[in-house]
């Protein structure tokens, strides 16, 4: 399963040079996870009520290819690589007109509300990973 979030590349994501800061790449990830979920009908603001669940980034893998700049229209595509009761492996590239810029291995994890470590609820589980 795939999902594809696009955007602009705004003044306010560069530096001097017009070129986004390295950081900001981290946000734009950040943004399309966000609106995966939120696109499968998963409110994590729901999850975290009902089953004490929230999502943390336990580890981050990124390769920077090429630099986007200002005025870029960006996709990010986002897809899971691999999932277990209470862990999310994605693979997040930012494209700009089919040429890859970013990649990522994003690993996810499933924690209770004071941090320690929970499984994902089975219908949550399946949703995100079919």
């Amino acid at each position: 399963m795939s999902h594809d979030f696009s955007m602009r590349v705004y003044y306010e994501d560069t530096d001097l040079a017009g070129i986004v800061y390295y950081a900001n790449y981290l946000k734009f990830i950040e943004r399309a996870r966000t609106e995966w979920v939120r696109e499968l009908g998963i409110d994590q603001v729901q999850l975290k009520a009902d089953a004490g669940i929230v999502f943390a980034v336990r580890r981050l893998e990124a390769d920077y290819k090429q630099p986007a700049c200002f005025d870029d229209v960006l996709t990010v595509q986002t897809e899971v690589s691999k999932s277990t009761g209470a862990r999310l492996i994605l693979t997040q590239t930012i494209h700009r007109s089919g040429t890859t810029l970013f990649k990522a291995e994003v690993t996810l994890v499933a924690l209770t509300a004071d941090g320690r470590p929970a499984r994902l609820p089975a219908d949550v589980r399946r949703t995100l990973t079919t």
